[in-house]
C-alpha cells in the first residue's frame, strides 16, 4: 500500500455514505421489530442473546446489499488489517469490562470478602429493610460516579444478595437492584467522567470537571432521594416499626459473625487490598499514563487473571458461571447498532431532534431533553450524544459568538441520554446487568415487566430533571 494512502475508519465511511431515506427507514422498521421482539421475549421463549443475534444476522444481510458496509481493510493504529466486518463494530472494551468484573468478583467472593461487608453494613442497618436500602442506594450513587455503572451495578448487586439472604428478606430482593440499577445512571450523572455521553457534550461545551460537578450534583441528590423513596413505596420496602420487630431484628443481627465463610486470612487480606486497588485503578484509568490507552475493559481482565491464579488448576469452573447470554446479548446489540449507523437511522433522529431544536429555550430544550431520553432507551446513547453535540455546536447563537457552557441545551442532551437508559432494560449496561442478577436468583422479570416497574421512576426522573434544566440552569 502507497505510503501516503490512508484507510478511512469504520466511523468516517458511515459518515460519508448516502442513504435513500426509504433505505433509512427499512433499517428504523427492523430497529422496531427488535425491540417488540425483545418485548415479547417470554412469549418467544427465546433468551436475549438468542433474539438480538438473529436480528444482527439479518442488519448484515441487509446492510450489505443496501449500504455500504466498510467491509475492510480498516486502519487500526496506522495498519490495514482484514476483519469481518461485525468485529470492529462490537465494542470489545464493554465485553471485557463486563467479563473481567465478573470473573473478579466471582474470585473475589470465595474469599468471604463480600459476606464481610454485606453483614457490617447489614449490622449498621440494624436490620431495617428501608436503611438497607438507603445504605446500598448511596453506595450505588458513589461507586457509579468514580467508577462506571456496570463495575459498580455487579459489585453493589453481589452485596446485596448476600445482606437480603442473611436477613431472610430475599423476597425484596428484586426491589433492591431495580433501585440499584437506576440509581447507576443516575450516580453516572454526578461527574465530568462518570459516563461517555457526559465526557462528549462536555468537551464540545467546554465544561469543566469541577462545573460539571457543581451544576449536576443538586439534581444528582434530589434524584437519589426521591428514587429511593419511591422505591421503598412501590416495592413495600418498609422500616421495623415495632419494638417486637426491632428485637427480633436485633436477635437474628446478634447471630450474624462476619468471619464466616473465612477460610483463609491471607487471601481475605489480598482481596481486600486487590478490590480497593481495582476501584482505584477503574477510577483513575482516564488519568493513568499506559493505561489510559489500553482501557477499564484491560484493568478488569488483569485483575481477573490475577484473582484467577489462587483456582489456578480450576479455573474452568469460574469460566463456566460466566453469564455468557448477557455478553452475547451486548456483542449482537453493538452489531445491531452499527448497522443502525451506517444506515443513518440514527442520523435521521439527530435532524428530527433539529427541528425540535429550533421550537424555543424552553419547549425545545424541554423537548430536546425528553427525545434524547427516548431514543437512547432503545439505541446506544454515545453515537446519540456525539450527534447531538455535533447539531447543537452548528446551531448559531442569537447574537452571534459560542454557545455557553451553561446553555440549557447541553445539560438537555447530557440528562436526557443518561437517564433515558432506565426506560428499558436494554437502555444501559447496568440496567441490563441488574436484570441478569434478577434472573440468576430465580425472579422472572420480562423486558416489558421491567419497563412497567421502571416507568415510574423513569418519569420521576425525567420530571425532576426538566424542571431542573427549565428552572435553574
Amino acid at each position: 500500500m502507497p505510503p501516503d494512502m490512508i484507510l478511512p475508519s469504520i466511523q468516517e465511511q458511515a459518515s460519508h455514505a448516502v442513504v435513500p431515506l426509504t433505505t433509512t427507514l427499512v433499517f428504523a422498521a427492523l430497529l422496531v421489530a427488535m425491540i417488540l421482539s425483545l418485548a415479547l421475549e417470554e412469549k418467544l421463549h427465546a433468551k436475549k442473546s438468542l433474539i438480538v443475534g438473529l436480528f444482527a444476522v439479518v442488519g448484515l444481510v441487509l446492510g450489505d446489499i443496501l449500504l455500504e458496509l466498510p467491509l475492510g481493510p480498516y486502519d487500526i493504529g496506522g495498519h490495514a488489517v482484514d476483519l469481518p466486518v461485525y468485529i470492529p463494530a462490537i465494542d470489545w472494551g464493554v465485553i471485557a469490562l463486563i467479563l473481567g468484573a465478573s470473573l473478579f468478583v466471582d474470585v473475589t467472593s470465595r474469599s468471604g470478602l463480600f459476606t464481610w461487608i454485606a453483614i457490617k453494613l447489614t449490622k449498621v442497618s440494624r436490620g431495617d429493610p428501608r436503611r438497607l436500602l438507603w445504605l446500598y442506594g448511596l453506595m450505588t450513587v458513589v461507586f457509579s460516579a468514580v467508577l462506571n455503572n456496570v463495575t459498580a451495578m455487579i459489585i453493589v448487586g453481589s452485596l446485596s444478595v448476600v445482606s437480603l439472604d442473611k436477613l431472610g428478606r430475599t423476597n425484596k430482593l428484586l426491589g433492591f437492584l431495580l433501585v440499584e440499577g437506576l440509581l447507576t445512571n443516575v450516580g453516572g450523572l454526578l461527574t465530568l467522567i462518570s459516563s461517555v455521553p457526559n465526557i462528549i457534550v462536555g468537551t464540545a461545551a467546554g465544561i469543566s470537571f469541577v462545573t460539571f460537578f457543581l451544576k449536576a450534583s443538586p439534581f444528582v441528590v434530589v434524584t437519589t432521594v426521591a428514587t429511593i423513596v419511591l422505591g421503598a413505596k412501590l416495592f413495600g420496602i418498609t422500616r421495623l416499626e415495632t419494638d417486637e420487630e426491632r428485637h427480633e431484628a436485633a436477635e437474628l443481627i446478634a447471630g450474624f459473625d462476619e468471619n464466616d465463610g473465612i477460610e483463609s486470612k491471607a487471601f481475605f487480606w489480598f482481596c481486600a487490598v486487590m478490590l480497593v486497588a481495582f476501584i482505584v485503578a477503574i477510577a483513575s484509568a482516564s488519568a493513568t499514563p499506559i493505561i489510559s490507552d489500553l482501557g477499564m475493559g484491560f484493568i478488569a481482565i488483569s485483575f481477573a487473571l490475577v484473582m484467577l491464579v489462587r483456582y489456578k488448576d480450576k479455573v474452568d469452573e469460574f469460566y463456566r458461571g460466566v453469564d455468557w447470554d448477557l455478553l452475547g446479548f451486548f456483542a449482537a446489540l453493538f452489531v445491531v447498532i452499527n448497522v443502525m449507523e451506517h444506515a443513518q437511522v440514527l442520523a435521521l433522529i439527530g435532524h428530527g431532534l433539529e427541528h425540535v431544536i429550533a421550537l424555543g429555550p424552553t419547549v425545545g430544550t424541554g423537548a430536546v431533553l425528553v427525545s434524547a431520553a427516548a431514543f437512547s432507551s432503545v439505541t446506544d446513547n454515545i453515537p446519540l450524544a456525539a450527534m447531538l453535540a455535533k447539531i447543537i455546536t452548528d446551531i448559531p447563537v442569537p447574537g452571534g459568538g459560542v454557545r455557553a457552557a451553561t446553555d440549557p441545551l447541553w445539560w438537555a442532551v447530557i440528562f436526557g441520554a443518561n437517564l433515558g437508559g432506565n426506560l428499558t432494560p436494554i437502555g444501559s449496561a447496568s440496567t441490563l446487568v441488574a436484570v441478569t442478577i434478577i434472573h440468576k436468583h430465580g425472579i422472572r422479570l420480562s423486558f416489558g415487566g421491567f419497563v412497567k416497574k421502571a416507568i415510574p421512576f423513569a418519569l420521576a426522573q425525567i420530571i425532576l430533571a426538566l424542571g431542573y434544566v427549565l428552572l435553574f440552569l
